[in-house]
């Protein structure tokens, strides 16, 4: 059982351990209700023992959240199923921002900023993960996320190393590489380059110890730090909010007019009043 953020706290007091997963974020489904309450939970009990917030979407013992978001809620973190590759990945995208905009540390499992979704067809023959064995099939699954990440368009294992890759990679990871993506207007790699840059440029991102929650429609999260303002709208329909100053980056197509902003489904915005 994953350790609630209030036990997590306990490990991260002054003198004990640095930082320590968020466990709780990761398994939070893409719903606006669930995720605020995670963020609140997590920022009251981190506050006071003086420790930094942690958020992650995905790690080496997970499926991949572009795959988890690809599929219905409550299929938990080691399903195996594709689902919907392209809402997968929109909402993974949106996710991303939405962590980023968040005070404190956030983690970046390699092959997420590919928007790489867990491989979930690898033969039997060539898993590797104990859990597997042990479980006799019926468990361990990991290899899915694990699977190396493509560096080039071309190899026996798409730049990873001079042999093959020790789990087999897709041909479509192909276009999903390093190569592929660098400079590619749109691309997942290029909107974590962007997105990481502007977390290090805005003076209100990354430190502190909480958030202002401005009021959203249903299924929306709109948090403030400063002049930062960042909209995540979690639904299947576009929404209308408020013109919050510039945009700074998006994961989606805003359209503004005047006072008013139309946020894209599963689409994540920050602004900046400066």
């Amino acid at each position: 059982m994953d350790p609630t953020v209030e036990r997590t706290a306990n490990y991260v007091r002054p003198d004990e351990l640095h930082q320590a997963f968020n466990f709780q974020y990761l398994g939070t489904h893409w719903d606006a209700e669930e995720l605020r309450t995670v963020i609140d939970r997590t920022l009251d009990a981190m506050r006071p023992v003086g420790a930094p917030a942690t958020w992650v979407l995905s790690n080496h013992d997970v499926t991949r959240h572009a795959t988890r978001f690809a599929n219905p809620a409550g299929l938990g973190t080691q399903l195996r199923l594709a689902g919907d590759r392209e809402l997968g990945l929109r909402r993974a995208r949106a996710a991303t921002l939405l962590m980023l905009a968040l005070p404190g540390s956030a983690y970046v499992y390699q092959g997420e900023e590919l928007g790489l979704p867990d491989v979930v067809d690898l033969p039997d023959e060539v898993r590797q993960d104990p859990a597997y064995f042990r479980g006799a099939g019926q468990d361990g699954f990991r290899d899915g996320c694990r699977v190396p990440i493509p560096w080039t368009r071309e190899g026996s294992s798409y730049g990873f190393g001079d042999g093959g890759s020790w789990l087999p990679q897709p041909a479509e990871w192909a276009e999903l590489s390093i190569e592929a993506q660098t400079g590619t207007p749109g691309s997942t790699l290029e909107l974590y380059r962007s997105a990481l840059a502007l977390r290090r440029e805005q003076a209100d991102l990354g430190a502190g110890d909480g958030v202002e929650w401005l009021p959203a429609p249903e299924g929306v999260l709109v948090l403030r730090r400063g002049d930062f303002v960042c909209v995540a709208n979690t639904t299947g329909r576009a929404v209308t909010v408020p013109s919050y100053g510039r945009v700074l980056i998006t994961n989606g197509e805003v359209a503004e007019t005047g006072d008013e902003a139309k946020v894209p489904a599963d689409t994540t915005v920050w602004w900046t009043r400066a």
